[in-house]
């Protein structure tokens, strides 16, 4: 399985369990602040912060939450000593990870990184060491027990949407897009009601790591201590785990 397909396979698995936590909604109310102060509040003329919104939304994250956070953005103050950072290296058995971060202080997050990458082994590296390795796509993850995917296939599809892959393993159906093509195709699949767990700009793999064992647990358990940091917005990764060995280390 590529590391696309994995990957969404891990985003649907880990929606329900990541709603629950609180960490969540900092980390959206964060990005839908940055997004709203550097492009304005309306959602309309604002790529990003309604992708941002719609990520929140995914979440269950409450409309006041969310109208707050467009607010405080557009309106200047908490969210003007925000900055964005990318941190690069390797984890167990060379694959590479991306760790995107918002901070209002570099120092603390460069360290909280360093050792984060250090305590679960791997290694911290140079701006643009593993960067190259991915690409960006819009991508959308629906749970197949609720959603038609004949509906789904017809409303992405004419949207301009590239692909609409059903994914039975996981149990989920996965919509990707080009990033331009992401606000498009989000309407056109909220105007026919259908609801994504997972509504995001992602950075995808070129190729993938296959990994297994002892390391694959040991790889998990670092990204979890990444994603575990309060600066940090998202982790990604180009390893390959296979099902039988995903299922094996979350039993």
């Amino acid at each position: 399985m590529s590391g696309h397909s994995k990957w969404s396979t891990i985003k649907h698995k880990k929606a329900a369990t990541d709603a629950k936590r609180g960490q969540i909604f900092t980390r959206y109310i964060r990005e839908i602040t940055v997004a709203a102060r550097m492009g304005g509040g309306d959602i309309d003329a604002n790529p990003r912060l309604r992708s941002a919104v719609a990520a929140a939304r995914a979440v269950n994250m409450p409309k006041n939450n969310i109208d707050r956070a467009i607010e405080r953005g557009s309106g200047g103050g908490e969210g003007d000593n925000i900055e964005e950072i990318r941190y690069e290296g390797y984890g167990q058995g060379g694959v590479a990870i991306l760790v995107d971060c918002m901070t209002d202080n570099r120092n603390r997050s460069v360290s909280d990184v360093r050792s984060a990458f250090s305590k679960g082994g791997g290694n911290m590296g140079e701006s643009g060491c593993v960067s190259w390795m991915f690409h960006q796509k819009g991508m959308f993850i629906f749970d197949r027990t609720d959603t038609n995917e004949d509906a789904l296939m017809d409303a992405a599809l004419e949207a301009g949407a590239e692909d609409v892959q059903d994914k039975p393993d996981a149990g989920c159906i996965e919509v990707t897009c080009e990033p331009t093509d992401f606000a498009q195709v989000q309407d056109a699949l909220e105007a026919a009601g259908l609801t994504a767990q997972v509504a995001e700009v992602s950075w995808i793999p070129e190729n993938t790591v296959a990994i297994e064992g002892e390391a694959a647990g040991k790889l998990l358990a670092l990204i979890e201590r990444l994603e575990d940091l309060d600066d940090v917005q998202n982790v990604y990764a180009n390893f390959d785990i296979s099902d039988a060995e995903m299922e094996r280390l979350n039993s």
